[in-house]
């Protein structure tokens, strides 16, 4: 048997001897099949036809590079020893004792704990819970305020759920409630991250276009300021405003507001993720009410309907954006990815290592 040495996790950097040692005390064995005979040696675990079971993180450096395991150790431990296998490594793993280089990709690490989170959030997840999770998200991130560097996707929404706009979220914020509860088991996952994967999850399972995001946002402990989500009742003027202080452009807040087309606000069908908000947007279904067709003019919000009939939004080029979404799917799920992946981005506080 080969062995690489780890230290303890119950020892801080205080414990490292300056020459680059560890305290006796402190160090753990783990034993793992060596190649030939060779004793000692960095311990290789080779990816030919395997699948590796773990998914490590939060790894601490002292100055000499010695690996530590600091304060999010349990999380490393229990991920190692408990996790799905959700990872194969293209390159050898190996764990060193000394001063070369700890050989995992922060890439591979961050999509086998993804994997994770969103394998629990599959646990729960239906298309009937797609439209408030998706709802969840925005109204997470949407607090955002460039100028003054407020809100954003941190995890506020949970201390927020009993200002009226965001009436109906505290179903949503329950169903994520049993996915934290699991995961805290093994792991610790921020608010912020786990919103923002169940909208990918929720997109995904309803048709939508498959979204990749870094993980890693730090929640706040403190609700965001109110008065910072886009009002229903604006118009195209009003929402331009909203959206640029946040920064984002027309375009994207065209892409995002296709996001309508969950849920029951009358955009074709409640669980299909498609580009119908914008062919139903052009058609303008609430004008041409008439007896016996009174529901129509309960399809959208004043927001929807001001994209195509203010004025200003043909100064705007909002229906230029909605006559592209409307004709090319494609094209709006490649544009809404990249807005989603914007808005989950913004104002956050990243986790460092």
């Amino acid at each position: 048997m080969a062995t690489a040495v780890l230290p303890c996790w119950k020892h801080s950097f205080k414990g490292c001897d300056p020459n680059g040692g560890l305290p006796h005390q402190c160090h753990k064995l783990l034993q793992f099949p060596a190649h030939g005979r060779q004793r000692n040696s960095p311990v290789r675990a080779r990816s030919e036809g395997k699948r590796i079971t773990t998914a490590i993180s939060d790894i601490n450096r002292c100055s000499r590079q010695e690996i530590l395991i600091g304060t999010h150790s349990r999380r490393m431990i229990l991920l190692l020893t408990a996790s799905l296998p959700v990872m194969s490594v293209q390159n050898d793993l190996q764990f060193f004792t000394s001063n070369d280089k700890f050989n995992v990709h922060a890439t591979e690490v961050e999509e086998a704990e993804g994997e994770i989170i969103k394998t629990e959030i599959r646990k729960v997840l239906a298309k009937a819970k797609a439209a408030g999770l998706l709802r969840l998200v925005f109204h997470d991130a949407g607090t955002f305020n460039m100028a003054k560097n407020t809100g954003g996707m941190n995890g506020s929404i949970i201390y927020e759920l009993d200002r009226p706009a965001n009436a109906g979220l505290d179903r949503s914020v329950k169903v994520l409630e049993k996915v934290k509860a699991a995961l805290d088991v093994i792991m610790q996952v921020s608010w912020a991250d786990l919103i923002a994967l169940a909208g990918v999850e929720a997109l995904a399972l309803c048709g939508g276009p498959n979204i990749r995001i870094k993980l890693g946002r730090q929640d706040t402990k403190s609700p965001d300021p109110d008065g910072e989500l886009p009002e229903e009742s604006l118009n195209a003027s009003g929402l331009k405003e909203c959206f640029q202080r946040k920064g984002f452009s027309v375009q994207e807040l065209v892409a995002l507001s296709g996001a309508h087309t969950l849920g029951n606000k009358g955009f074709g069908n409640p669980t299909n993720f498609d580009n119908s908000y914008f062919q139903i947007l052009l058609e303008r279904p609430w004008m041409k009410a008439s007896k016996g067709n009174e529901m129509a003019t309960m399809i959208g919000l004043p927001s929807d309907h001001a994209l195509v009939e203010d004025d200003e939004c043909l100064r705007q080029c909002f229906c230029r954006w909605i006559t592209t979404y409307a004709n090319d799917q494609n094209k709006f799920f490649d544009d809404f990815a990249k807005a989603y992946d914007k808005l989950v981005n913004s104002g956050v506080h990243w986790r460092t290592l």
